[in-house]
């Protein structure tokens, strides 16, 4: 089990585990369509190991900024390096959802005492292509989980070609948590 040596509580997070094919990702994306809690894909081509860098990458969607709760509350269960892969985007929104998150990652730290370790990299891409990119360059960064935000809705090109999760599901090397966007659907307990 991921979390088996963290004192995570098997409840806050939802685990998929699935055969690494479309259909089948796509089966538990819409499954979890409604989900309260964090779920974390493991596709049988995904390696396992322990949590020591986790990325998140951050786009212009305002939704973005409620990955800082789970990537907070899993930097201090595990002690996981945060690394922020910023959108490089012409506009503001990547950078103001970015500068969010750090602020409640320094808001947790100062109220516990706890350092959470983490650092700011400027994406390649835009905002369209971030998923595409954390996937790409996972032995760059060599981190152990991704972190994303589950599309809010789907559009035409989502629904004929698949959304960007699964594309991301399907070719990540490591276990892929996702947060649902809806303000009325997000819980974490801790």
């Amino acid at each position: 089990m991921i979390f088996s040596e963290y004192n995570i509580n098997k409840d806050d997070i939802h685990i998929i585990e699935c055969p690494n094919t479309g259909r089948s990702i796509q089966h538990a994306l819409d499954a979890c369509r409604d989900e309260r809690r964090p779920y974390l894909f493991v596709t049988s081509t995904m390696k396992v190991k322990p949590l020591h860098r986790l990325l998140i990458p951050v786009s212009m969607l305002e939704e973005e900024t409620y990955k800082a709760e789970i990537c907070t509350y899993l930097a201090r269960k595990t002690g996981a390096h945060l690394i922020l892969l910023q959108a490089n985007d012409y506009g503001s929104h990547a950078r103001v959802n970015t500068g969010k998150i750090v602020t409640y990652i320094k808001g947790v730290s100062e109220r516990t005492g706890e350092e959470i370790s983490y650092e700011v990299v400027m994406a390649r891409k835009d905002s369209f292509h971030l998923m595409q990119e954390a996937v790409e360059r996972q032995r760059d960064f060599q981190y152990d989980m991704l972190i994303l935000t589950a599309s809010r809705e789907y559009g035409l090109d989502d629904i004929i070609f698949g959304p960007p999760e699964r594309k991301a599901i399907g070719k990540a090397l490591v276990p892929v948590m996702l947060v649902n966007p809806r303000d009325d659907l997000f819980s974490l307990c801790d």
